[in-house]
């Protein structure tokens, strides 16, 4: 089957790339001349572990292309995904859809023959059947379907979420759309992943729902962390209690310095905010979404007082800034938060990260970035662990207590325990929750 993917952000991008390897003929398409000149020279412009390879693959193929030709990638096309960007709306916490309704109206001037529509992007409740009225607008005598196919991609293993999902969900009206979705999905289909058929609201409101509930779920084991420290309990092993009866699992119970990342926070407001509109206020999630940020101030807090007090003239190490390992992502991550708390406080930051440099430049000013751990370690004075990349489970942390003016170290993910820290020489050491 013919597709065009209509943006190559992360979910356009990666959906595009593994659609071609099912087989199929797809043309990923973009308004910004660099990005397409980068992808035809073979370059990604994001980081996901493999997609490199997946798509030199595809493009080798002749299965996969890219243009900034909108016209061109639809003319012919049986489906067209809008993978667009829908981040919160200034002022009011909405999704703002302009990015999805202008794809609908350049979409709608290039229909040749029967297409579906399908909106990949996260979408309030309603969204699909505007994208119908627009197309009809604009074409009344096209013909065509709308689909709501939300992603549940998480960064740094998008391609294996891709190709070995827990289900896809696809929204659909008419017989006619359904066959042809099923059509692309028969790969998924014949090794027997679940393919949960619905309408378009039911589909809308899947993504939603279940972001907010993975939001809720960290949420609640950062609390619970909270209380652990006071009452002198272990939230690792109140997590791995909890997680292992089967009706809650033990997925998303590690507690943190709060969720961050491209989807929780715009998901949770927007969830907010169509209840909001609705008059069927979503109280769980907006006392999530402030607990959250709670929790960010409270891991401020938590720093402060290792470093006696104040953060005037003391030199912090931290490592990770992005809001999760195996992604270049900084959108809403903790460090966001924290690291302008600690340049604002007087302290010299030093960070180090993996792969957070390209973005963190522009959006953490004031910074030193520092490639090694041991030399970012170095007469610094607090130590802090932000984001749990492989590079920092196995460190020598005799030497980098060695190294420093004083040994104190901060793991807001609770990578090692205090009798690792107390072994290798640190003096002082705080986790989350215990």
């Amino acid at each position: 089957m013919k597709i065009a993917m209509i943006g190559t952000g992360y979910v356009g991008l990666v959906s595009g790339v593994c659609f071609s390897d099912f087989g199929h003929e797809v043309v990923c398409v973009d308004k910004n001349p660099t990005k397409i000149e980068m992808l035809e020279r073979g370059e990604v412009p994001i980081y996901e572990p493999g997609l490199d390879a997946l798509m030199e693959r595809n493009v080798a193929a002749g299965r996969l292309s890219f243009t900034g030709n909108l016209a061109s990638a639809v003319d012919g096309a049986d489906a067209i995904f809008i993978a667009v960007g829908t981040p919160t709306r200034r002022g009011d916490g909405h999704a703002d859809l302009s990015y999805v309704f202008a794809a609908a109206e350049e979409v709608a001037q290039s229909l040749t023959d029967y297409a579906v529509i399908v909106t990949k992007s996260t979408v309030p409740v309603g969204t699909n059947r505007k994208v119908a009225e627009i197309v009809r607008a604009a074409r009344p005598e096209a013909e065509f379907d709308v689909a709501s196919n939300p992603e549940f991609l998480r960064e740094g293993a998008a391609i294996d979420d891709f190709m070995r999902p827990d289900r896809v969900v696809v929204g659909v009206e008419t017989e006619r759309a359904r066959e042809l979705m099923g059509e692309i999905y028969r790969p998924l289909f014949l090794r027997e992943f679940p393919i949960v058929y619905t309408d378009l609201e039911s589909a809308e409101m899947i993504k939603y729902a279940a972001n907010a509930f993975l939001a809720t779920k960290i949420t609640f084991i950062n609390e619970i962390a909270a209380l652990c420290e006071r009452v002198g309990a272990d939230i690792k092993s109140v997590s791995k209690g909890m997680g292992l009866d089967g009706r809650i699992g033990n997925k998303f119970l590690h507690a943190g310095p709060g969720y961050g990342g491209s989807c929780f926070p715009k998901d949770t407001s927007a969830l907010a905010r169509i209840g909001q509109e609705h008059s069927v206020p979503q109280e769980i999630t907006e006392t999530v979404i402030r607990v959250n940020e709670s929790v960010k101030r409270r891991m401020i807090e938590k720093l402060c007082d290792l470093c006696g007090g104040s953060f005037n003239g003391r030199i912090v190490t931290v490592l990770g800034v992005t809001f999760k390992p195996n992604t270049d992502d900084m959108r809403e991550s903790p460090s966001l938060t924290i690291v302008p708390a600690l340049v604002g406080g007087g302290a010299k930051v030093r960070v180090v990260d993996p792969q957070g440099r390209r973005e963190g430049e522009a959006l953490l000013p004031g910074v030193d970035w520092v490639e090694d751990v041991y030399e970012a370690s170095e007469g610094a004075d607090a130590l802090v662990i932000l984001t749990e990349w492989n590079e920092f489970r196995a460190l020598d942390l005799e030497r980098i207590a060695g190294s420093m003016a004083t040994a104190r170290m901060a793991d807001l993910r609770n990578v090692y325990s205090a009798a690792d820290a107390e072994a290798a020489g640190f003096e002082t050491y705080v986790a989350v929750g215990r």
